[in-house]
């Protein structure tokens, strides 16, 4: 899921593209599946400089890798990165890098592997790094990486997701996180000093800002038929997810768990009790982020990069907060992150591997980087305020970004999860209860999801463990 940003007409169009982009990264189904998807966070136009690994001399061998990263015709990033692709052809002599189109699908990287055809390196979103990763087709580049002077620019937690007991399969390409925005002018309004950290201090904060501030709503909530996107977060804050993997592939549904039940029991107080999100619970995605750029609503949940899209409506930046998720009932408010790694086929010589490495940190130097963000803002494409290492500054790129917005980007990414498993599938049964409760004061929430449980059991889980148990057996 993700988005990024004149005339009024383009305005909106940049707010249309930013936000849908963010929507799509956080809980579309296929949520960046594609293998070797190329965000368009961060562009280029001036050279990098040379990476730290020492080049081959010219009287080497030749090494010949393939990488799915050839941008598509219409590509708007199409010139920059094919000047960067030639940038470490010029300082790589003897790696001869083949590019192959960057939009195959997964299911075509899938038969690639099959077919013995795997590209030595290639970009798995989060969520099929790991499903890559179990399945045994990411090399171990733990070696690689901590030998790596440029190991320690990434931010805490970027390897995350890439990584399973102790071993690094990944490096970081794009990242995003999601928090809770908030409009300091109307806290400020409302004399509120401290944002809050717990589910009983964010009701409060919600409803005081709500009273101080006339015409306006505490907290806009997603009710829509997304709703699950945003649920999910309440219930890893209690404790618990909406599904369980097993370790047979199978799956288990979790939706009567205590932390599903806690967190919708939250999501009703908030409509019900507290009475401080918005009339139409069930309005839409843009209409929610309309109401926070429009400065009627104090809060919202969001991803990192929505910030360009607020500012594209005229939104005053200095008035734009982000925080973590106040924590839930077990005292934890993980962030559903979401982005791309660089990977290197298992199957890849020793030689390959080595040049695929250096191709790799080659387009994570901090001169890349820089290139490709002053690139974005030279064009208009928007520029992504989260980087995934230390030493690249995205506020340089994003006029009048407040300090704090950052550093507080990063602190939610600190403790991450991603999405729940079979999302796609699943997704209608889970928003069901959701609308239901938001909708129907004397809805009971144990008495809603185990009824949707019952029918996602029957639909969906039943038949799709037996495939799993049918294809293990084979």
């Amino acid at each position: 899921m993700k988005r990024y940003r004149g005339s009024k007409q383009k305005g909106a169009a940049m707010l249309t593209m930013s936000l849908a982009f963010g929507m799509l990264a956080a809980c579309g189904s296929n949520n960046g599946d594609d293998p070797a998807a190329q965000p368009t966070d961060q562009s280029s136009a001036s050279a990098p400089a040379a990476t730290n690994s020492t080049a081959p001399s010219k009287e080497a061998a030749i090494v010949e890798i393939k990488v799915w990263d050839k941008p598509a015709p219409d590509a708007s990033n199409k010139a920059v990165t094919e000047e960067l692709q030639a940038k470490f052809d010029d300082a790589h002599p003897n790696i001869k890098v083949i590019h192959e189109d960057e939009t195959q699908t997964s299911e075509k990287f899938l038969a690639a592997v099959a077919g013995g055809e795997q590209p030595e390196v290639f970009r798995p979103s989060f969520p099929k790094m790991q499903e890559y990763v179990q399945a045994g087709i990411v090399a171990d580049i733990t070696d690689l990486v901590s030998a790596s002077p440029d190991k320690d620019r990434f931010i805490d937690g970027a390897f995350n997701m890439a990584t399973r007991d102790g071993k690094i399969y990944g490096v970081p390409f794009t990242m995003y996180s999601t928090g809770v925005y908030y409009n300091k002018k109307l806290f400020a309004n409302a004399g509120i000093a401290s944002l809050p950290t717990t589910w009983d201090e964010f009701a409060a904060t919600a409803k005081t800002v709500q009273e101080k501030n006339p015409g306006t709503v505490g907290f806009d909530i997603l009710g829509m038929d997304w709703g699950d996107w945003h649920f999910e977060y309440y219930v890893w804050q209690a404790g618990g997810d909406l599904t369980e993997l097993q370790p047979d592939g199978t799956v288990k549904l979790a939706f009567t768990s205590e932390a599903a039940v806690k967190a919708l029991q939250y999501y009703k107080d908030l409509k019900w009790t507290h009475q401080v999100v918005q009339s139409n619970v069930l309005q839409s995605y843009e209409e929610n982020n309309k109401d926070f750029y429009s400065g009627k609503s104090a809060m919202i949940l969001g991803a990192s990069d929505a910030y360009n899209a607020f500012v594209s409506q005229g939104m005053d930046p200095n008035e734009i907060g982000f925080m973590p998720y106040p924590v839930g009932p077990a005292g934890v408010g993980p962030s559903q992150v979401g982005g791309s790694f660089w990977a290197i086929s298992p199957s890849a010589s020793p030689e390959k591997r080595q040049a695929a490495f250096e191709y790799i940190m080659f387009m994570s130097s901090k001169e890349t980087i820089e290139s490709r963000l002053q690139f974005n803002k030279d064009n208009g494409l928007g520029v992504n305020p989260f980087t995934v290492v230390k030493d690249v500054d995205p506020t340089n790129y994003i006029e009048g970004m407040p300090t704090d917005f950052l550093s507080a980007i990063r602190k939610a990414a600190e403790t991450q999860q991603l999405e729940y498993y079979l999302k796609s599938s699943l997704s209608p049964y889970v928003v069901k209860p959701i609308q239901k409760i938001l909708l129907d004061k004397n809805a009971d929430p144990l008495t809603e999801l185990k009824a949707a449980e019952q029918l996602a059991q029957k639909e969906v889980i039943d038949k799709y463990n037996k495939d799993i148990l049918s294809k293990s057996s084979k």
